[in-house]
């Protein structure tokens, strides 16, 4: 069955316009991803296989999720934004003004999406979890079924990333930091994914922002 994204999961950003991106052209990019990820994983079951997230390393499953979803924005743009080469930064070249060019950083569950260097420009953060293939998430055990739980844009600066280059590290990373999150919109949010505990201010924060109650987005086409 194909999945899909519900449209009160989206939340509208000034910014995510100015560079012409939207709720419709995201859902239509998750939706991608998701689908390959389900041809790609049925085609392993066929086999006598397990799912891919069960086959490879859980950072070479970000890289995919990442390639999928750059592929999908590309896509639903009609034209407007072109992938990169692989490996280049940024992501997504804007057709019109290399300003609005976006890069792309997932991460599992809550941890804050890293990459090799601090590079300033705007960012979509994108992190999953770990769930079954009906759409159920626990918390206190991984799945094998990628769903995405969280989308935040926004522009960042060099101070928005922790560097770290310590002797014996697997090599140079830049962690994008609290303020880091903080400076990037919330702009999708699937609430029973959400591997934050509902104790936390964080989720509070989330349910504020996403909660039926609040203001209806737009529908996504």
């Amino acid at each position: 069955m194909r999945r899909t994204t519900a449209p009160q999961d989206f939340r509208r950003a000034d910014l995510l316009e100015e560079v012409g991106l939207s709720t419709s052209i995201l859902a239509t990019g998750l939706e991608y991803t998701y689908e390959l990820l389900d041809t790609i994983d049925l085609a392993l079951i066929s086999r006598g296989e397990s799912r891919l997230a069960a086959t490879i390393e859980l950072a070479n499953l970000s890289a995919m999720i990442g390639n999928l979803l750059r592929s999908g924005i590309s896509k639903a743009s009609n034209g407007l934004f072109a992938n990169n080469s692989p490996h280049t930064f940024p992501d997504l070249l804007h057709a019109n003004n290399a300003k609005s060019n976006v890069e792309i950083k997932i991460a599992l569950e809550d941890n804050n999406p890293k990459g090799h260097l601090a590079k300033e420009g705007y960012h979509l953060t994108c992190r999953y979890v770990l769930g079954q293939a009906d759409g159920r998430y626990d918390r206190a055990a991984r799945g094998n079924v990628v769903w995405v739980w969280e989308l935040r844009f926004g522009l960042l600066q060099t101070f928005h990333f922790n560097l770290s280059n310590t002797t014996g590290d697997s090599g140079k990373t830049a962690v994008i930091n609290a303020a880091g999150l903080k400076a990037l919109t919330p702009v999708y949010c699937c609430l029973p994914l959400c591997p934050i505990s509902p104790d936390s201010r964080r989720y509070r924060e989330l349910v504020q922002i996403f909660s039926k109650e609040s203001d209806p987005p737009p529908p996504v086409q």
